[in-house]
C-alpha cells in the first residue's frame, strides 16, 4: 500500500496517542486500599493483660456540632503571616489567645481541589490522576467521613462547591452548590453560601455544616496572591467566621457537648496564583481547630507546628464518634483529645494505631518487619499492662508514669506508620505500561525507519502492511502476546487496567502491536536488501549536512537528554531560549555569508554540473521504483540564491538580531520556572493596580499591532471583522477591569465581560468559516493555489484573534513577538536562504515551544490558566471550558504550526511535497521527547521528585501529543498529495 508521507505520519502520531494514554493509565498509581469489606469492621477491643476489658464499642463523640469552614486557595501565611494580622483579626485573637489548636496542614501534591476534598475526608492521599479527573468529579465510593456519618444518622448541611455534591451524592439533608470553575466570579460564589448563615444556625436539625468558599481561589487565579482584592476577602472571610463562632458559644449554654468550628484550606496559591504543584506556597495550608472544649493556654503564641493534611479525617472521626476511614494514613492530632481523660486518650490512639496497622498489612508484604508495625506492638502491649493496673483500681504515681510512657510510644507509632504508609502510595501498573511503551517505541522505530523515503522527492512510499497482516509471523506474534496476556491477568497479584479491558479489546491491542513489529521488520528487511556501496565522491556525501542541519541535530538530542535532570525539567523555558538564541546566530552568519560572499558561489558553477550528472542517474533510479532523498538541494541553492539590494540587503542582515532583541524582551515579561520564579518581572509590574494605565496603552497598542501584521493577507470582509474583533477584545478586558477606557475611568463592572466576550466570538467564527469555505472551495476546484492559501490565512487570523481575546492583557506583547517574528524569518530569513521544509518545520517548532514558555507557561501544573476556559461564559460548560483552556496553554505552538502550514501553502508552486514533509518532520521531532520521556520517567518511577518534577511534565508532554495529533492530521486533510493508494 502507498502512503503519502503526510498521511503515513498522522496515522502513526494517532497510534501514539494511544500508546501514551495506556502507559499514563498505568503509570498514575492508584492510592493504597484496604481489601476489607465496605461496611466498617467492629473497633478493636481496649487491649487487656490478663484480664478482660469491657470496652469493645466505639467512645462517644467529643462535639455535638461541627462547622467545617473551608476557604478554597487558603495560604498559611494568609491567616499566619502579616496579612492574618491586618485582614483577620478576629481569627489572629483566637490564636493568639490560646482558644485554638493551629497548624499548618501540608498538602501533597497535586494541590487542586478534588484529591484534595478527597484527602480531607478519606484521610488517603489521592493518585496524581486525580489533578485530571479535577474537572469532572466521579462518585466517591471511598469509605469517607461523610459516609460513616450518614450511616451514624448524622444530618449533614453542605453549602459552596458543588465538587462535594458529585462526590457525596445523596449524602446532604440541605445542599446548594456553585459551580467551582467560573473563576470570573469574585463575590456571589461566596454570597450564594452567606446568605443560607443566619438561617441554618438559628436550627438545630444538622449535625454537620460544610462551608466551601471559593472567592479568595478565583482572586488568585485572575489576579494573583498579591492582587488589592485578597485584603477585602479575607476580611469577609473573617467575618464569617466570627459570626459562626459566636453562634456556636451561645448554643453550648444548652448543649451537653462542646461544639467544634474548623477553618482549613483545600490548598494554597503559588505566586503567581495558581496552584497544582508542590511549591512551599501551595502546599501549606493553614488549620485551626476552635472549640470551648480546648483548654486555653498560657503565655507567648507559638507558631503553629507542621501536621499532614490527612489527619484531620482520623481527627474528626474520634471527635464524632465514628469510625476512622478504613484507607486513612493521617494520625490524630492528639491537642484535641488532651482535654480527655488518661484510659479515653489511650484509647482513640489504639484505634488510630489498629486502623493503620491493619492497612499495613494489606499492601506491605513483610509488614512484621516495619518499624512502625513493631512499635505499635509494643504500644498495645505496654497499654494491656496499663489496663490490668487500672482496672485493679490502682491509682498510685506508677499508673500514671505508665500511662504517659503509652501514650509516647503510641505516638511514635503513628507518626512511623503514617510515614510508612505514604510511601506506599505509588503501586504502579506496570503491564499497562510496558503495552503503551511498546506501542510508542514501535511507533518512533517506524518512523525512523521510514525518514530517508518520506523525505524523499515524491513524499510516498510503499507500506508492507497486508503482505505483514498475512504472514505467518504475525499470527505468531498474536498468539505468543495473547498467551503474555493471559498469564499476566491471571497470576498478577493486583488488578491490571489492561487486564480489566474486554478480550476483544486486548486481542486489537495485540493485533496492533504485532503488525507494527512486523512492518518494522520488513522495511528492515527491504533496507539491508537495497543497501548500496559508499558513494566514490566524498564531497556527495557530505554536501547534504550543513552546519544549520547539524545544529538542529545536536539541539534536538540535548534537549532530549537535558529531560534526565530534575532542575533541567524545571527550568525547561532555558533550554529553549538557548536553542533559539543559538538559532539566531546560525542564521545571522548564514544570512552574512551569502550577502558577502555571494560572488564566490559563481565557481560552484562547475561543480553543480558536475552534480547534474549525479542527479540525472538518481532520478533514472528513482523510475525503477526506489525512493532515494531528495538530491537536488544543492542545484535548488545554486540557482536560485536571491541577493536582496538596497534596504532589503540591511535589513535581511538585521533580521536575526531584531529577533534576539525580541526574545530578550519577551523573557523579561514572565519570570516562569521554579529557580526564579519568585523574582520580579515586567509582567508583575503591568499588573499591579498602580500602574493599569501603563497597562491599558500597552494593551492597545498591541491590539493595533496585532491588526497591522495579520491583515495585510485577509480578505476585505474579515479585515473588518478583525478590526472589531480587536476593539471588542480591549472592552471585554475594560469591563473586565484590567484596562481603563477613555470613557469610563471608573471601569463599572456591568456585565462582567461575559456580553464583549460573544461579541467577540462572533467575530472569530465569522473569520474561521471565511476560511473553511476558501479551504473547501480549494479542495473542490484546485485550479489556483492562491485560494488554499488564502484561506488557511483566514483560519490563521482567527485563531489569532481568539488568542488576543484568552491571553491576559500584559501577555498581548507576546503575542505582538510572535507575529512580527514570524513576518520577519518569511521575509528575510526563509524565502531568501531557500530552507527546505524540514529546517522550516523544525524552526517552527523550536519558537512554538519557546513562545510557550514566554507566555508565562512552565512545567508546573500551577502556570495553567484556568481562567482563560470561561470566558464569554456565564456558567461552567465542560467541552469550551477544557477547550479554550487547552488553546490558551498551547497558543504558541499552535499558531506556530498554523502559520507553518500557511507559508508552505502559500510556497507550493516550487514545493509540492512540502507539506507532506512539514507533516513528517513535526511527528518525528514531537515523537522524540515523548518516546525518550515515558523509558526515563519509568526508570525514575521511585525518584524523591516523581510526583513533583516528572509527573507533571509527563501530563504535559501526554496534551502535547494529542495537540501534535491534531495538527498532523489537518496538515493531512490540506495536503492533496496525501493519497493512500493500494
Amino acid at each position: 500500500m502507498r502512503l503519502g508521507s503526510g498521511a503515513f505520519a498522522a496515522c502513526c502520531v494517532v497510534i501514539e496517542v494511544l500508546g501514551v494514554a495506556v502507559f499514563l493509565r498505568g503509570f498514575f498509581p492508584v492510592s493504597v486500599r484496604s481489601a476489607s469489606p465496605v461496611r466498617p469492621l467492629p473497633p478493636a477491643p481496649e487491649p487487656a493483660a490478663g484480664t478482660s476489658s469491657n470496652w469493645t464499642q466505639l467512645p462517644p463523640p467529643l462535639f455535638r456540632k461541627v462547622v467545617i469552614m473551608l476557604v478554597d486557595g487558603l495560604r498559611g501565611d494568609f491567616v499566619f503571616g502579616s496579612k492574618g494580622v491586618q485582614f483577620m483579626p478576629y481569627t489572629t485573637y483566637l490564636t493568639e489567645k490560646g482558644f485554638t489548636h493551629s497548624f499548618i496542614a501540608e498538602a501533597k501534591p497535586p494541590t487542586v481541589t478534588l484529591p484534595r476534598i478527597k484527602a480531607l475526608m478519606t484521610g488517603s492521599i489521592p493518585g496524581f490522576i486525580d489533578a485530571v479527573m479535577n474537572f469532572n468529579s466521579p462518585v466517591l465510593l471511598e469509605d469517607n467521613l461523610i459516609g460513616q456519618a450518614k450511616a451514624a444518622g448524622k444530618r449533614i448541611i453542605f453549602y459552596g462547591d458543588d465538587t462535594w455534591i458529585k462526590l457525596f451524592p445523596k449524602h446532604f439533608v440541605e445542599y446548594d452548590g456553585t459551580t467551582s470553575f467560573f473563576v470570573s466570579d469574585f463575590r456571589e460564589v461566596d454570597d450564594n453560601i452567606t446568605r443560607h448563615l443566619d438561617n441554618v444556625l438559628k436550627r438545630e436539625d444538622w449535625d454537620m455544616l460544610i462551608l466551601h468558599y471559593l472567592g479568595l481561589d478565583h482572586i488568585g487565579h485572575v489576579t494573583g496572591p498579591h492582587s488589592p482584592l485578597v485584603g477585602p476577602k479575607l476580611k469577609e472571610m473573617d467575618y464569617i467566621l466570627k459570626k459562626i463562632h459566636i453562634s456556636l458559644l451561645s448554643k453550648e449554654r444548652e448543649a451537653s457537648l462542646p461544639h467544634l468550628l474548623v477553618l482549613c484550606g483545600d490548598h494554597g496559591m503559588s505566586e503567581t496564583g495558581g496552584h497544582g504543584a508542590s511549591s512551599i506556597e501551595e502546599v501549606s495550608t493553614p488549620l485551626i481547630l476552635i472549640s470551648s472544649a480546648f483548654q486555653r493556654k498560657s503565655g507567648n503564641f507559638q507558631p503553629p507546628k507542621h501536621v499532614q493534611q490527612t489527619d484531620l479525617a482520623a481527627t474528626l472521626a474520634v471527635g464524632l464518634g465514628l469510625p476512622i476511614p478504613k484507607n486513612s494514613v493521617g494520625s490524630l492530632l492528639f491537642p484535641v483529645v488532651e482535654g480527655a481523660t488518661i484510659r479515653d486518650q489511650l484509647r482513640f490512639l489504639h484505634l488510630n494505631s489498629v486502623q493503620l496497622s491493619r492497612l499495613l498489612q494489606e499492601n506491605v508484604p513483610m509488614y512484621e518487619k516495619d518499624p512502625g508495625f513493631q512499635q505499635f506492638k509494643i504500644s498495645e502491649k505496654l497499654h494491656g499492662n496499663w489496663i490490668k493496673l487500672y482496672l485493679e483500681g490502682n491509682n498510685s504515681e506508677v499508673l500514671l508514669n505508665l500511662g504517659r510512657k503509652v501514650l509516647k510510644q503510641y505516638l511514635n507509632a503513628l507518626k512511623t506508620l503514617s510515614m510508612s504508609l505514604s510511601k506506599q502510595v505509588a503501586q504502579y501498573d506496570i503491564y499497562s505500561m510496558v503495552i503503551g511503551t511498546v506501542i510508542v517505541l514501535e511507533v518512533l522505530i517506524l518512523l525512523l525507519l521510514s525518514t530517508p523515503k518520506a523525505l524523499c522527492q515524491k513524499a510516498e512510499f510503499e507500506i508492507p502492511l497486508l503482505s505483514s497482516l498475512f504472514s505467518l509471523l504475525f499470527y505468531l506474534m498474536v498468539l505468543v502476546l495473547s498467551s503474555v496476556h493471559v498469564i499476566v491477568c491471571t497470576s498478577a497479584e493486583r488488578s491490571c487496567y489492561f487486564c480489566s479491558v474486554s478480550w476483544l479489546m486486548a486481542v486489537m491491542v495485540m493485533m496492533l502491536i504485532s503488525a507494527l513489529l512486523c512492518v518494522i521488520l520488513c522495511l528492515l528487511t527491504n533496507m539491508f536488501e537495497n543497501v548500496k556501496p559508499p558513494a566514490k565522491n566524498p564531497a556527495a556525501s557530505s554536501s547534504s549536512w550543513s552546519g544549520l542541519d547539524l545544529l538542529i541535530l545536536f539541539g534536538t538530542l540535548g534537549h532530549v537528554l537535558s529531560l534526565g535532570a530534575s532542575s533541567f525539567i524545571e527550568e525547561e523555558h532555558q533550554t529553549w531560549y538557548f536553542l533559539i538564541n543559538t538559532l539566531c546566530l546560525a542564521l545571522g552568519h548564514e544570512i552574512c555569508r551569502n550577502h558577502f560572499l555571494g560572488k564566490e558561489f559563481d565557481h560552484n558553477v562547475t561543480v553543480e554540473r558536475n552534480f547534474q550528472k549525479e542527479a540525472n542517474k538518481v532520478i533514472q533510479y528513482k523510475n525503477d521504483h526506489v525512493d532515494v532523498p531528495e538530491f537536488s538541494k544543492m542545484h535548488k541553492t545554486l540557482s536560485s540564491l536571491e541577493l536582496p539590494e538596497g534596504y532589503e540587503k540591511w535589513l535581511g542582515l538585521a533580521s536575526p538580531w531584531l529577533i534576539l532583541i525580541c526574545c530578550r524582551l519577551l523573557r523579561s515579561l514572565n519570570q516562569t520556572g521554579v529557580q526564579w520564579a519568585h523574582r520580579p518581572d515586567f509582567g508583575h509590574w503591568l499588573t499591579s493596580s498602580d500602574h493599569k494605565a501603563e497597562l491599558s496603552v500597552l494593551a492597545f497598542l498591541s491590539l493595533v499591532m496585532v491588526f497591522i501584521l495579520v491583515q495585510r493577507r485577509c480578505s476585505p470582509v474579515s479585515k473588518v471583522a478583525m478590526a472589531l474583533g480587536l476593539l471588542g477584545v480591549y472592552c471585554y478586558r475594560a469591563a473586565f477591569g484590567n484596562v481603563f477606557l477613555p470613557w469610563q475611568r471608573d471601569n463599572k463592572d456591568i456585565s462582567k465581560g461575559i456580553i464583549e466576550a460573544r461579541f467577540v466570538y462572533v467575530f472569530v467564527l465569522g473569520i474561521l468559516f471565511t476560511g473553511t469555505k476558501d479551504l473547501l472551495k480549494a479542495q473542490v476546484t484546485s485550479a489556483d493555489i492562491n485560494i488554499k492559501s488564502r484561506g488557511l490565512w483566514e483560519i490563521y487570523s482567527g485563531l489569532v484573534l481568539l488568542a488576543a481575546l484568552l491571553l491576559r492583557p500584559h501577555n498581548l506583547p507576546v503575542l505582538v513577538f510572535s507575529l512580527l517574528i514570524q513576518a520577519i524569518m518569511a521575509k528575510f530569513i526563509w524565502k531568501p536562504l531557500k530552507h527546505d521544509a524540514a529546517q522550516i518545520t523544525i524552526m517552527h517548532y523550536w519558537f512554538g515551544q519557546a513562545f510557550f514558555y514566554f507566555q508565562g507557561n512552565s512545567n508546573n501544573i500551577a502556570t495553567l490558566d484556568i481562567s482563560a476556559g470561561f470566558v464569554g461564559l456565564d456558567h461552567y460548560i465542560e467541552v469550551p471550558a477544557m477547550f479554550l483552556t487547552a488553546f490558551a496553554t498551547y497558543i504558541g505552538p499552535i499558531l506556530w504550526a498554523i502559520h507553518l502550514l500557511s507559508f508552505l501553502s502559500s510556497e507550493n508552486n516550487s514545493r509540492s511535497s512540502a507539506m507532506s514533509h512539514a507533516c513528517f518532520c513535526y511527528a518525528v521531532i514531537c515523537s522524540i521527547p515523548v518516546s525518550a520521556y515515558i523509558i526515563l520517567v519509568t526508570s525514575l518511577r521511585y525518584h524523591l521528585f516523581i510526583w513533583s518534577v516528572f509527573s507533571p511534565k509527563l501530563l504535559y508532554e501526554g496534551m502535547h501529543l494529542l495537540l501534535t495529533a491534531t495538527i498532523c492530521v489537518f496538515f493531512t486533510a490540506m495536503d492533496q498529495t496525501n493519497l493512500i493508494k493500494p
